[in-house]
């Protein structure tokens, strides 16, 4: 309010000097006007009636000073102006003032000036000028013959004296000042008992706001001396705590239904994962099986061995889901992660899956299980990644060595990720692909950071990605 109050006073102090200032310009030009048209009748009155009454001068320009020698002086009197004639190149040819009050030094009109002159319709025109701090209007006007041909020159300085106008704006400023400030204070008064009684209700209505949550019993507010705002603002509080009520048993329901499902599909994709590579040892020792192998105790026990591995990885998953738990615990072991990363790839067919390490023997404490998991998804999505018909297909899978961690690089050379992908790649729920529930890389890359390890990749277009995965080596 006291704001709306401010910006209102200067609006109406910056229009009144406007005001003021625009009646002072307009009356010293209405002045201007009529004493040049005083003086013009005059002017003509002595050229065409009194000269040819009683000297009868030719009306040319260098009998101008002949015909005024006296008459200018009283024309200066009776109208109290300045009267100046000018030849039409500008030099003057007589003044009623003893000494040109604008020029003393050879007066002359400027040459800029005489052209507007010249090159005006109305052969008139009136300059602006200061002299000594005071402001001039000088008006220069034809003076014509009986043929109406130009003969010299008018010049009527006129000195605009705003002595008046700036008092009465002085004067007006100074009781506009006095009422400003007694409005001021009222407003100042009246602001302070007037956002007392709003914010008092206010104050309630934002307490409860604060207080109100989805997941409690909210209050509703009763103010029966508000105003008609306030009361209207309360309403719509108390509907809203209605509707939010509403809302909450609702989203309860919905929270603990979309729970289930995610747990269920979770449940899914994790004991469909080993299923693969079960799947994939029993191919390849089908395949692979000739009982005349002398190694065939040992490949069958390897195979045993791995078969059992995802088994227990299953019977894991399904235990800890069975205690409302989204992953196994850890059962962290000393284990050489160059070998478990190589053993973890055997189950595979595809013959374009290379391994390298650059050491034979890396330590570290990892869950076997959940290493095997991480590396198997990686691998599962790199050979999806790859279009069927590409002919030239590569995997490239490598362990090292990087100061206190050891690294694990899954490279291929497919389709890569587009750049709107890339964002959500570890989302759960998001794939690309036409099947699977997209929680792969999400729940691998929660094993991953449960050991404050972390996984990135680099991918571009037609070309590759590669994934890099570094675990900690805790000793």
């Amino acid at each position: 309010m006291i704001f709306l109050t401010l910006i209102a006073s200067i609006l109406i102090a910056t229009v009144s000097i406007y005001q003021f200032r625009k009646e002072a310009r307009e009356y010293h030009q209405d002045r201007l006007e009529r004493k040049e048209t005083a003086i013009a009748e005059h002017i003509n009155y002595v050229l065409f009636t009194d000269n040819a009454k009683n000297y009868y001068y030719p009306l040319t320009p260098e009998n101008i000073p002949l015909i005024f020698k006296d008459k200018i002086y009283e024309i200066s009197d009776v109208h109290s102006m300045e009267i100046n004639f000018f030849d039409l190149k500008g030099n003057l040819l007589i003044s009623s003032k003893a000494i040109f009050k604008l020029d003393a030094d050879k007066p002359k009109i400027n040459p800029s000036t005489l052209k507007i002159i010249q090159s005006s319709l109305e052969k008139r025109y009136v300059e602006f000028s200061n002299v000594d701090g005071k402001t001039y209007r000088s008006s220069y006007s034809y003076l014509k013959d009986n043929k109406f041909k130009p003969l010299a020159i008018l010049n009527l300085p006129y000195e605009e004296d705003t002595e008046f106008y700036d008092n009465e704006l002085q004067n007006f400023l100074i009781r506009f000042g006095q009422v400003y400030t007694f409005m001021f204070f009222i407003a100042i008064v009246l602001s302070y008992f007037l956002s007392s009684y709003i914010t008092k209700s206010l104050k309630i209505i934002s307490d409860k706001m604060q207080e109100t949550q989805l997941n409690q019993l909210n209050e509703k507010i009763v103010i029966e001396d508000g105003s008609k705002e306030i009361n209207l603002l309360i309403r719509s509080y108390n509907n809203m705590v209605d509707k939010l009520e509403e809302s909450a048993t609702i989203l309860a329901q919905s929270e603990r239904e979309q729970a289930w499902r995610e747990m269920a599909k979770q449940v899914a994709h994790e004991i469909k994962n080993p299923l693969t590579p079960m799947r994939l040892t029993v191919q390849s020792f089908q395949r692979k099986f000739n009982p005349n192998d002398p190694e065939i105790s040992k490949k069958l026990d390897d195979y045993t061995k791995t078969i059992l591995q995802q088994i227990d990885t299953m019977t894991a998953v399904a235990g800890a889901f069975s205690n409302f738990a989204t992953m196994p615990a850890q059962q962290n072991e000393t284990l050489n992660v160059v070998r478990i990363v190589k053993m973890a790839l055997e189950i595979f067919n595809e013959d374009y899956i290379q391994f390298s390490a650059l050491e034979e023997e890396i330590i570290a404490k990892l869950d076997r299980t959940q290493l095997i998991r991480v590396i198997t998804n990686l691998v599962k999505n790199a050979i999806q990644a790859i279009p069927e018909e590409q002919v030239n297909k590569l995997i490239f899978v490598t362990v090292f060595r990087q100061g206190d961690d050891v690294k694990i690089a899954v490279k291929d050379n497919g389709k890569g990720i587009s750049k709107e992908n890339q964002e959500r790649v570890f989302e759960p729920k998001f794939t690309t692909k036409s099947s699977g529930m997209g929680l792969g890389l999400a729940i691998i890359k929660n094993i991953i950071e449960n050991y404050n390890g972390t996984i990135t990749f680099e991918t571009e277009l037609n070309v590759g990605t590669e994934f890099l995965v570094s675990f900690p080596i805790n000793k």
